[in-house]
């Protein structure tokens, strides 16, 4: 289900349902001559579309101006769009404060843009990580009252929190490839792996033909082959389908 396509009555389905509600988050960003400037977004959307196929979800439209910083080229003529983090996370506590006042609790948000060390986080999921958490406070003080962790209704927090059902759990943000997927197929840039994700997720956004030689990032391109990246992708799919299924 598009949220956008849908109507009240899907809505308030799929939040009585406990359905997950899935945020394709990413960037506009130079990824050399031969691939599109949506790569870190587009792969996710692609991904999302073809679980979608499979598993009841609801996707949001996707988050393309993310923090994605000028540090592999300037944006003059290549196309880089960098929002800050200053700006991302107000936008992002605004987001999911409207998601949870709808009444969604299973919301999951996937980044690849810069996602190699996820535990330590780079600005633009930091961003949203950190905006999910105070959502999430400032949600439970207005619905619970302050002192309301402290109340004895409280009491199971801590088993809850190991069984994956407190409420820090209602937004969770997730790498698109697992730290598991990374260390088979480690993350390049606009290199041999996003190069055949793209060959396999999107191929009208990957043209090898405008490939040109010069950047050591992207060194590796025309090593990419659709064949690897559909190996990938499976890896990927299988990875979003158990994040999808943990309320089942």
């Amino acid at each position: 289900m598009r949220y956008e396509l849908m109507f009240p009555q899907d809505i308030r389905s799929a939040i009585d349902a406990n359905t997950p509600v899935a945020l394709a988050l990413g960037v506009l960003e130079y990824h050399g001559e031969h691939l599109a400037t949506g790569v870190d977004t587009l792969v996710i959307v692609r991904a999302l579309e073809i679980v979608e196929k499979e598993l009841p979800m609801v996707i949001l439209p996707p988050f393309y101006y993310g923090a994605s910083s000028f540090a592999v080229e300037p944006p003059e003529r290549k196309g880089s769009v960098h929002t800050g983090p200053q700006i991302l996370y107000p936008f992002a506590q605004n987001l999911f404060d409207n998601l949870l006042r709808i009444g969604f609790r299973n919301i999951h948000v996937f980044v690849h843009h810069q996602s190699e060390n996820f535990t330590a986080g780079m600005p633009t999921d930091l961003s949203f990580k950190l905006a999910a958490k105070q959502a999430t406070f400032s949600f439970l003080e207005k619905e619970r009252g302050e002192g309301w962790w402290g109340n004895r209704e409280s009491a199971d927090y801590y088993e809850q929190h190991n069984q994956g059902s407190d409420p820090f759990n209602w937004i969770r943000i997730h790498p698109f490839l697992s730290p598991e997927i990374q260390a088979q197929h480690p993350i390049d840039h606009a290199g041999r792996l996003e190069t055949a994700l793209m060959l396999s997720l999107c191929p009208e956004g990957a043209d090898m033909q405008r490939f040109k030689i010069g950047t050591w990032y992207t060194e590796s391109a025309p090593e990419a082959t659709k064949e690897y990246g559909d190996k990938v992708k499976e890896l990927a799919l299988d990875h979003l389908r158990k994040i999808l299924r943990s309320h089942e």
